[in-house]
């Protein structure tokens, strides 16, 4: 399937529903210290959503229960809300997506709780210069996988993984349209779909300790890798404009 070229007022239109995404994640940032848990920041960036002329487009998308996908601590991404407060030392992962007259926004963050310790805190600084790297780097005429490999050569340098089987991805009318972005190279870098000005897509590096490697918890939504240790996710949608790369979810 092709990729879509979207028009200047197109763009325009899907800045609306990326910023509302930047807005309430920012307030799930401000959220989330000790005690608070993953139901009430789930409850009040719903609300926010909604009261801003916008819809919690993850709420029941696939099924998925609630708002804001909340992931802790060995839970990379997908995980589900709770009403266990969080802890001093925890680090928690933040995904949410939005619709606005028929157009998406996705982002995500990964946050400490407090005071963490150093592999938690390096886990976080790793996903989120991943993220920064690949879009300082993306040029127009270059393709997807190659954006693909500096993720994973960045990742691994550091000490680190990028989680299997999930991606990055285009993003427009759904929520979830092509390219599919790997953080990590399948096939050679030098093949597949090219970076066109006018495209819109969401880069999402999902870093891991010893392996990437993944597994689906119990409740079919949590995403852990193998060895079940913790993890961190950064996303920020992109749309090139005038061939440069243009951040709409930057908070």
């Amino acid at each position: 399937m092709a990729i879509p070229i979207r028009k200047p007022k197109e763009i325009e239109a899907m800045k609306k529903p990326a910023k509302l995404v930047a807005e309430a994640l920012n307030l799930a940032r401000e959220m989330a210290v000790v005690g608070a848990t993953g139901i009430e920041i789930d409850k009040a960036c719903e609300e926010y959503i909604v009261k801003n002329g916008g819809r919690p487009s993850f709420k029941g998308l696939y099924g998925f229960p609630n708002s804001v996908c909340v992931s802790k601590n060995e839970v990379i991404i997908h995980g589900i809300p709770d009403d266990i407060p969080f802890k001093e030392g925890d680090i928690v992962g933040f995904d949410i997506g939005v619709e606005v007259d028929g157009w998406y926004g996705d982002a995500a963050i990964t946050v400490p709780i407090g005071k963490v310790d150093e592999i938690s805190q390096k886990l976080i600084d790793v996903s989120k210069d991943t993220l920064y790297k690949m879009i300082e780097n993306i040029k127009v005429g270059m393709r997807f996988k190659q954006l693909s490999k500096i993720a994973e050569d960045y990742i691994k340098s550091q000490g680190f993984y990028p989680l299997k089987n999930y991606c990055g991805h285009g993003i427009g009318r759904e929520p979830h349209e092509d390219p599919q972005i790997l953080n990590y190279v399948e096939g050679k870098p030098n093949q597949g779909d090219k970076i066109k000005n006018g495209m819109v897509f969401c880069l999402e590096p999902m870093i891991c300790q010893d392996t990437g490697e993944s597994e689906t918890l119990e409740d079919n939504w949590s995403v852990v890798n193998k060895t079940r240790k913790r993890g961190s996710h950064y996303e920020h949608q992109i749309a090139i404009i005038n061939n440069k790369p243009v951040i709409l979810t930057e908070i």
